[in-house]
């Protein structure tokens, strides 16, 4: 469970009314800055503002440009320690396991290639593979990669899955050591299309039109776009791949996390480096935000913000339909795994 856990595909049905139940007592009241950030930037009716003091989640989209990116909004007050989630979250494989998510891995550090051992193309992928060419793929690859996959896959050997995986573990090894070494100057230039896509371009256009994520994070959001430049004191981070289930594609993902603990807040930040399919880029913020006027636990704050293909013109407005309702049903879905899982006894 993870928002864009996008990839969650968890039941609603999780939300029993025992999910509220433990709001008696507590403060019918928000926490002045989650209420500063509601008012001025979510904009929630009364009756969602309702349901979160009592203890259930709410979701909203956020303003975005709907012609290339999905943004949402997702809060919930978890009844639980902050730490229990960090450790939740450091043990990545076992956090993002289940459902849309089906293999994730965490790298090590540094990387090294054995850590892409377990990294498997779909068949089909390994099909579209064999007539890629720079401006026409089904997969998202730079130009290297392109040239890679045509001059040192035997398309005609005994055994293509398996020379093709080879290369695309190569190619995800040196894609993090790069991204370790240089940043977002070292992420990818995507040339599936016949106009290049620059991550690193659309990553920044992105942070740069949260503009407040530079009102209450500004720390992070440096970090975010200056890193390795530039680091987050007192913060941990780790990278890892995960094979996930979305739309109508199995997708090979590649992820930084960073989790940057203070006294009045935890904020995790997901951001995402490479996706095989359908994404240009991603970044999930989740903030703990404690509030002691309201009990020993936390709100959990989650903003999630992808940009993809697909989703301009008149076909794009039937694709973005479904694809802001899937995502808001994920967070959702994400949002109440996540309460139900920290609250359980241990």
């Amino acid at each position: 469970m993870r928002g864009p856990s996008f990839f969650v595909s968890m039941s609603l049905g999780l939300l029993a009314t025992g999910a509220i139940a433990g709001s008696q007592g507590r403060s019918a009241a928000l926490s002045p800055r989650l209420d500063s950030y509601l008012s001025t930037t979510v904009r929630p009716s009364a009756a969602e503002r309702k349901l979160l003091i009592d203890g259930g989640p709410i979701t909203k989209l956020l303003d975005a440009d709907a012609s290339k990116e999905v943004a949402v909004f997702g809060a919930v007050w978890i009844d639980a320690p902050v730490r229990r989630y960090v450790d939740a979250v450091e043990d990545i494989e076992n956090f993002e396991k289940g459902g849309g998510f089906k293999l994730t891995k965490r790298i090590s550090s540094p990387p090294a290639l054995a850590d892409f051992a377990q990294l498997r193309l779909p068949e089909d992928d390994v099909r579209d593979l064999r007539s890629c060419r720079v401006g026409a793929c089904m997969l998202k690859l730079g130009e290297k990669g392109l040239h890679a996959f045509r001059t040192e896959v035997n398309w005609n050997g005994p055994d293509t899955q398996t020379a093709a995986e080879a290369v695309m573990r190569r190619l995800a090894f040196e894609y993090v050591t790069g991204y370790l070494e240089g940043g977002n100057e070292r992420l990818a230039v995507y040339r599936d299309n016949s106009r290049p896509m620059f991550v690193a371009e659309e990553f920044g256009s992105m942070v740069n039109e949260m503009p407040s994520l530079a009102t209450y994070l500004p720390s992070m959001r440096r970090y975010l776009l200056e890193y390795p430049r530039v680091q987050l004191p007192d913060a941990t981070s780790f990278l890892y791949w995960q094979e996930t289930e979305f739309g109508l594609k199995r997708t090979i993902r590649i992820n930084h996390l960073t989790i940057h603990e203070a006294t009045d807040r935890t904020v995790v930040a997901s951001k995402m480096l490479y996706a095989s399919h359908y994404f240009w880029t991603a970044l999930e913020l989740r903030v703990l935000l404690p509030d002691t006027a309201r009990g020993s636990g936390f709100w959990f704050i989650t903003i999630n913000r992808s940009r993809s293909d697909g989703l301009s013109g008149f076909t794009g407005l039937f694709v973005r339909r479904r694809v802001r309702s899937e995502v808001v049903n994920g967070v959702q879905a994400a949002l109440v795994a996540t309460k139900n899982r920290l609250e359980r006894p241990r």
